[in-house]
């Protein structure tokens, strides 16, 4: 299944921005992997202003989305939020990424005034969000179901993201039914990954992992009630595979995936990077939108050692993997922090969420 073959350089405009309102988080997850989540740094809104005026200009030609990220942006505050908003035409799709602790009534009424797509993070039943706690260390799952029920009630649909920090056939129907009831429109489903600060080992069993993913493939196949974002991508790959157009699966270029720090500085390619800093490749940004235009930044992205390492990686991965036209390279981050460097090729991450993946929906083929 190589499929695809074409060279992979990076796209002069991207899809969508990911922006970062505040480093600061309410709750304390022992997966996570941000690096100053205890610490309120809010983003200024002269940063704001300075990429609005790129990203109202791609907006005005094509689709484009600005995701809020954190940290918990929404621990930013409503009125903070609301001027970093501001300077975006009504043309920007704004998505926001949240635990839900904080959504009340009057959060919600401020999604529907700045028509903001909400995607709520949870891992499933509450027996499973042991590791999602307040950073005194109690549960808050209670306060997560108190944000979801507050979205119900204002009749704002919600996608969900779920963690699983262990992969195991058995687990896979519970957590697709339970999605189902908690009624969102989209899940996906991402196996814990060893990154920043979380060094947990993720070199979960071949056998148990790709179980996972054909159980859950089952489960949606019975009730396809919901998008499930990881089973529907493999699906459209295969279906491309059988169908000779796998060539045409990936994008020829990489989405450079701007990261925009509270400070203004900018991460391309790879989100998880962003906040840390490294003594070889130093704090991985590719320029400060405070400096220079956001399209600069990222017309000059091999300019960046770390990106042209992470690009030969790539190019690495495009000649020795089977799976690469499924996969498109590991991702940056997950190659520096289970490697420590970028031109690496196959990590943990891409057994489990990429390999496996596609060789479970293999298996539950097989058995169909």
């Amino acid at each position: 299944m190589r499929g695809y073959t074409g060279m992979r350089g990076i796209a002069s405009v991207p899809s969508y921005v990911i922006m970062q309102p505040t480093t600061l988080c309410n709750l304390g997850c022992t997966y996570c992997y941000l690096p100053h989540r205890t610490a309120n740094r809010r983003m200024t809104l002269p940063v704001a202003q300075a990429v609005a005026r790129s990203v109202n200009e791609w907006a005005a030609q094509r689709r484009f989305s600005v995701v809020w990220h954190g940290g918990e942006p929404l621990a930013t505050g409503r009125e903070h939020l609301a001027s970093l908003l501001a300077p975006f035409s009504r043309d920007v799709e704004q998505h926001v990424q949240t635990n839900a602790t904080l959504i009340d009534d009057a959060w919600c009424e401020f999604f529907t005034a700045h028509r903001m797509r909400v995607s709520v993070s949870v891992d499933g039943p509450e027996e499973l969000n042991r590791e999602r706690v307040t950073r005194a260390g109690r549960p808050s799952y209670d306060r997560v179901m108190r944000g979801v029920a507050a979205l119900r009630r204002h009749g704002i649909g919600f996608s969900a993201l779920c963690v699983v920090s262990n992969p195991v056939p058995g687990l896979a129907t519970r957590i697709y039914e339970y999605f189902l009831e908690l009624g969102c429109d989209v899940l996906g489903i991402n196996i814990e990954e060893q990154e920043g600060v979380n060094t947990r080992d993720n070199a979960y069993p071949e056998e148990s992992v790709v179980g996972f993913w054909a159980e859950l493939v089952a489960a949606w196949r019975r009730n396809p009630g919901i998008h499930l974002r990881e089973v529907e991508w493999s699906l459209r790959y295969a279906d491309a595979v059988l169908n000779g157009t796998a060539d045409d699966v990936l994008p020829r270029q990489l989405d450079p995936i701007p990261t925009v720090a509270y400070d203004g500085s900018v991460v391309l390619l790879s989100p998880e990077l962003a906040g840390f800093t490294d003594r070889r490749y130093g704090d991985f940004s590719s320029g400060n939108v405070l400096r220079t235009p956001l399209p600069e930044i990222i017309a000059g992205a091999t300019a960046t050692g770390w990106i042209r390492e992470f690009l030969a990686g790539v190019e690495s991965c495009r000649a020795s993997c089977a799976y690469f036209g499924f996969c498109g390279g590991a991702h940056a981050a997950n190659r520096y922090f289970e490697h420590g460097r970028f031109d690496g090729t196959v990590t943990d991450h891409c057994r489990n969420s990429k390999m496996r993946l596609l060789e479970g929906v293999l298996q539950h083929a097989r058995g169909a």
